[in-house]
């Protein structure tokens, strides 16, 4: 690996901002290879040197790793069961990384899930009102009205586990494949536990089936129970969408 500033090595590490860094580093408090650093230019390479921050050696930087699931129905959506049920880490046991589950489709779901230890885009991506678009491919029992479906688009209030009653935002609904029990391609701006069946309840219709097949920027391209890395692209992609969706929403009404 190059050699990078000691106040980007310790930023990138958790310690501090590079600017509080530079703090620490002119108090003295680190130590490279066993020796006080206090100039400010200083390089070294955080695979090979040994740097200390108050004699303590610094936590190696944790390689951040994204990829593209397919999870099949009939696992679930967690690292760990205590039912004993299949879960979605037995299907990454091949996986470089230790890598998390990033939102929720639920055992009778199937389709894209993305895996990852970068934790601050998970978090942004699994609030509920994220704003990341997704798109599910849903097979609804029975056939709904247009006046139906027209009140899922405007949203509809729904329970949620906890007793909570919300009101789901607008989405986009279409109908793909017109049958006595047809398919649906709907597409939410917001994620919550099984939000689409309830949904659908809430008009008087059961779910039979759910597909995810975009998230995002993120397009389903592998097979049942396989996965792949993202690419840089795809990350980028994903992390400029997150990042505008924000400052969107942090944005003063005119």
């Amino acid at each position: 690996m190059a050699s990078e500033r000691l106040q980007k090595i310790m930023a990138a590490c958790g310690v501090a901002s590079r600017r509080k860094a530079e703090e620490i580093i002119a108090a003295g408090r680190v130590t490279l290879n066993g020796a006080v650093v206090m100039e400010q230019g200083t390089k070294a390479d955080p695979e090979k040197d040994v740097i200390c921050v108050d004699g303590k050696p610094l936590a190696s930087k944790e390689r951040l790793q994204y990829f593209m699931l397919y999870k099949p129905k009939g696992y679930v959506t967690t690292v760990s069961d205590p039912e004993g049920r299949q879960t979605v880490m037995e299907l990454m046991k091949n996986c470089p990384e230790r890598v998390y589950p990033v939102g929720r489709l639920d055992y009778a779901s199937e389709g894209l899930l993305l895996m990852t230890n970068d934790g601050a885009l998970a978090q942004n991506l699994m609030k509920a009102g994220s704003h990341v678009p997704k798109t599910y491919l849903v097979k609804v029992s029975g056939k709904p009205e247009e006046r139906d479906i027209e009140r899922l688009r405007a949203g509809v209030t729904i329970e949620l586990e906890d007793g909570r009653r919300v009101k789901t935002s607008p989405a986009k609904i279409r109908l793909v494949e017109d049958a006595a029990n047809p398919w649906y391609e709907v597409i939410l701006i917001e994620g919550r536990n099984r939000q689409i069946r309830r949904m659908f309840q809430r008009v008087g219709f059961n779910v039979e089936k759910i597909k995810r097949v975009q998230l995002g920027p993120l397009v389903l391209n592998v097979p049942p129970g396989k996965y792949r890395a993202l690419t840089k692209r795809e990350v980028e992609e994903l992390k400029k969408l997150q990042e505008e969706k924000h400052r969107s929403k942090d944005r003063p009404l005119q």
